[in-house]
């Protein structure tokens, strides 16, 4: 996953880290126990060190605490969670597909925000009620901030953060139209992401200061992952009410099972496309598996004529086909998820229609966005 190293599961969901995450563990520890040594000149280098590891690692728990919350809101809705990944930025749990209402897409994005909050209330609990003093006090301190600035940052209402998905949210209930909320809430986080940038940018050439370096890093992650929801809101909408059968591919490769494999190596050689993988069909149009041009080299070309190609196919696995009437966003994610280009497109019967490309839906879209001649 882009580099990211797997370290196990939480409650059944894959956990990774990404590499940069390692370089933020070791600024945090570094700077909360300079920070520890310089307010408690009592402690030992030693000492001071492993409690600013320690506080570094309960602040990443609770950025991996707040990304749970928005897994198990999904979980209870259906969704599934492809993993939960610790970056640079933060934290980020990979769902399998939105949620189905506006309601529950706005209790998918307030449950990380609300997760922080009440951790901010736990600690700050602990730290009024207790008579913990010292260094451990200042740690609680600290978590207990991180946690509230975890959510108020979150709720920015400009995406990619929990903020823009409540704001998508809140904009898909009022319009009825879930890609207008996208939309809307991606424009916001672009502005909160070119502030962010000037903010950063500014002091650094009217100053040569670095003191806002962080803030340039935060506007170009909103920029670019802002653009990004927008853009490819844009591309759900101009899909929206098309299926599967719709970017069929016309003159699919398709050979009957019945067919020998002379006459499929004629099929293959006049069919002008350079196909080299068919799918094969029986007498009543279902498919039942797949032949490669390169599986005629396994048999003697003297038997071509009496070997047919339900002889020497492959089957195709349930998982690798589409029905014709699911939606092509769906068969869209379905060909990122699985890394592939091609899907076998079948009705509810078996019948198989043919042959789905990304290609084909890259060229659809484009007739979609060319304007009608007067």
């Amino acid at each position: 996953m882009n580099g990211t190293i797997r370290v196990g599961n939480l409650f059944g969901i894959p956990f990774y880290i990404h590499p940069s995450w390692f370089l933020v563990l070791g600024l945090v520890t570094w700077s909360y126990s300079s920070g520890l040594a310089a307010q408690f000149p009592q402690l030992s280098g030693g000492l001071a060190l492993v409690l600013g590891l320690m506080t570094a690692l309960m602040l990443f728990a609770s950025v991996v605490a707040h990304e749970l919350g928005h897994s198990f809101v999904a979980i209870r809705q259906g969704i599934d969670v492809k993993s939960i990944t610790l970056f640079i930025f933060g934290g980020l749990a990979s769902l399998e597909k939105e949620s189905k209402t506006p309601g529950g897409a706005f209790w998918v994005a307030i449950a990380g925000p609300l997760v922080s909050l009440l951790l901010f209330g736990i600690v700050t609990a602990i730290g009024v009620t207790t008579s913990v003093s010292g260094p451990l006090a200042a740690i609680l301190g600290v978590l207990a901030a991180v946690n509230l600035a975890l959510a108020l940052f979150n709720l920015i209402p400009g995406l990619p953060l929990d903020g823009g998905n409540i704001l998508k949210a809140i904009v898909w209930k009022i319009t009825g139209n879930p890609y207008k909320g996208v939309t809307f809430a991606s424009a916001v986080g672009q502005i909160f992401g070119w502030v962010a940038v000037l903010s950063g940018i500014l002091p650094l050439l009217l100053f040569g200061s670095f003191a806002n370096f962080w803030n340039l890093l935060v506007g170009f992650f909103l920029l670019q992952n802002a653009g990004n929801a927008a853009q490819f809101a844009r591309v759900q909408e101009k899909l929206t009410g098309l299926t599967a059968e719709d970017a069929v591919t016309a003159d699919s490769p398709i050979v009957s099972a019945n067919s020998t494999l002379r006459e499929f190596a004629d099929e293959a050689l006049v069919s002008g496309q350079n196909w080299h993988r068919f799918l094969v069909t029986d007498d009543e149009g279902q498919l039942v598996g797949a032949i490669a041009t390169d599986n005629l080299r396994t048999i003697p070309t003297a038997l071509w004529s009496e070997t047919q190609v339900k002889q020497v196919m492959r089957p195709i696995a349930e998982s690798t086909t589409v029905q014709s009437h699911q939606p092509l966003v769906e068969v869209i994610q379905l060909l990122e998820q699985q890394k592939i280009s091609v899907l076998p497109v079948i009705r509810e019967n078996g019948v198989l229609v043919g042959i789905l490309e990304k290609s084909a839906i890259i060229r659809l879209l484009q007739s979609e966005t060319q304007p009608n001649p007067a």
